[in-house]
């Protein structure tokens, strides 16, 4: 077989077992071998799916759970197919939950009505979890803290917060927000933030750009939507002396620290990730301009929080396009890349819903493609370069041709790069596979799963010599992996939690 052909099988291959009518003679069995296959390319290639709206997904509100279930599995089998390896999954929109909670109710966006389980007992999310790794993607559970109520026009179950807690609301426009500056409201975000990572097995726990309420532009002026004047008023009774907007950050810069720790202590390999507003402040970098100041209207204070090292990976959403002088997408991926002082992930997001837009009527498909060049030119570390697209939505309706565009982007197989700073002491252990064949394909048996083997890494060469293909990563847990042909040489190796890997086991035939 042609090794750009073999290519090809690998990259397409989506549930680790393709049905293809190779005819190949039985070709002589494998034997341990000393290989060292190179190391595997690193890019974190995510897709955000917002559920509020039903914006990605579910596509309307109140599907039965096994439509639920059949999209869910169209979209992540449309994201191996496409060269994905993570998705970001929106699992509490509004104070409600797309999973089980005893904290928080059924979310309306899931089933028609707030508070009402799926009729079958399925449970979204860790159908999710399962579906997306056995197609070698990462999951990572999305939450929107601080937003109670995204419409005004549902009714709200007995047990969501603003029924419990409506001391908490505050009026933001058509929207409604759980006070940000109120501890017990921090401390219910954190909660249910750590109950998903405690009951999932989730990638990474993932944050918007929604910290305080965006005001709006009204007579040239930004103008806050909010009144949040009686909780600064008891903070300054209880003898706070910060003004009212070094008040908010200093909340938010709390929030933050403590919800990081918290996650640790939880597991501490599962990432935590922030998407904040791309521009940090008018002016940084020089000749940036924007009417919002995330800084001082939202509170958000985003830079502090990568210097920090209170996140894993930050993905700024850089929704303007490369030649936009005011706001270049090249220029601010450059500036968050300088202000990485941590070394921690620096993933932008893309506007891939912006294309033939009516926010950008004229943007090509092409430049999403040009700002992935970017993302991988601008990197700051050499973990690996990653972005984001907002939202999967783009990808699914191929959005002016996307598909075409991001292929051979995506030609080489990735896989998300390691968080070095996650890592325990002792890497995980080699693996200890063995090699069938079956009617003419290589099947590789993994064994028993293994101590902190997150997944398997399998790599194929198709003649001694010659170059060297990635396949899709399998999980920890499954018991083998059907390649495409029976390649002249075979390696394995474990992938741990935080992404490291372990020795190689080669086979060659």
């Amino acid at each position: 077989m042609k090794p750009a052909l073999l290519a090809r099988l690998l990259c397409s291959s989506i549930v680790f077992l393709i049905i293809l009518g190779i005819s190949h003679s039985h070709a002589a069995d494998y034997r341990p071998a000393g290989i060292q296959p190179p190391e595997p390319l690193r890019e974190f290639r995510g897709a955000w799916v917002a559920s509020v709206h039903n914006i990605d997904w579910p596509s309307r509100a109140g599907l039965s759970p096994s439509q639920q279930r059949a999209e869910l599995v169209s979209l992540l089998d449309l994201a191996a197919k496409t060269g994905l390896n993570a998705i970001i999954l929106q699992v509490r929109p509004e104070g409600d939950a797309l999973y089980d909670s005893k904290i928080e109710p059924w979310s309306y966006w899931l089933t028609g009505q707030m508070g009402k389980a799926p009729s079958d007992g399925y449970d979204p999310l860790a159908f999710a979890v399962s579906e997306a790794h056995r197609r070698g993607i990462e999951l990572h559970a999305w939450f929107n803290p601080f937003r109670a109520r995204a419409t005004k026009s549902v009714s709200a179950s007995s047990n969501h917060l603003s029924r419990t807690h409506p001391e908490w609301l505050l009026p933001a426009g058509s929207q409604t927000w759980a006070d940000p500056g109120l501890r017990p409201v921090q401390d219910r975000a954190i909660q249910v933030m750590v109950d998903v990572t405690k009951r999932y097995d989730v990638d990474a726990i993932h944050i918007d750009d929604y910290f305080y309420p965006y005001p709006k532009k009204i007579g040239g002026k930004m103008v806050q939507q909010f009144d949040d004047s009686r909780t600064y008023a008891a903070y300054r009774a209880a003898g706070g002396k910060l003004e009212i907007t070094d008040w908010r950050r200093a909340e938010m810069n709390g929030f933050i620290q403590r919800l990081y720790a918290a996650i640790k202590g939880t597991k501490p390999w599962v990432k935590f990730g922030i998407s904040p507003f791309g521009i940090w402040r008018p002016g940084y970098p020089r000749g940036i301009e924007a009417d919002l100041d995330s800084y001082e209207h939202i509170a958000s204070d985003a830079r502090t929080w990568l210097h920090e090292g209170w996140l894993d990976y930050l993905s700024p959403q850089l929704y303007w396009r490369i030649d936009d002088r005011p706001h270049s997408f090249s220029a601010l991926s450059k500036w968050w890349n300088d202000e990485n002082s941590k070394g921690r992930h620096v993933w932008p997001g893309t506007a891939s819903s912006r294309i033939k837009s009516d926010e950008d009527p004229g943007r090509p498909a092409s430049e999403i493609a040009r700002q992935i060049v970017v993302t991988r030119e601008t990197s700051s570390t050499r973990l690996g370069a990653g972005h984001l697209h907002w939202s999967f939505a783009a990808i699914k309706s191929d959005r002016g041709g996307l598909r075409s565009q991001l292929a051979p982007l995506y030609r080489t197989v990735a896989i998300p790069p390691a968080s070095p700073w996650l890592a325990p002491p002792q890497g995980p252990p080699a693996p200890q596979p063995s090699i069938q064949i079956r009617e003419g394909r290589a099947v590789v048996i993994f064994g028993k799963p293994q101590a902190n083997a997150r997944w398997r890494l399998v790599q194929a060469r198709p003649q001694p010599g010659g170059e060297w293909f990635t396949l899709r990563l399998a999980p920890g847990g499954a018991p083998e992996l059907m390649l495409p042909d029976a390649p002249a040489e075979i390696a394995v190796r474990n992938v741990g939690y935080a992404g490291q890997l372990s020795e190689a086991a080669g086979f060659a035939r």
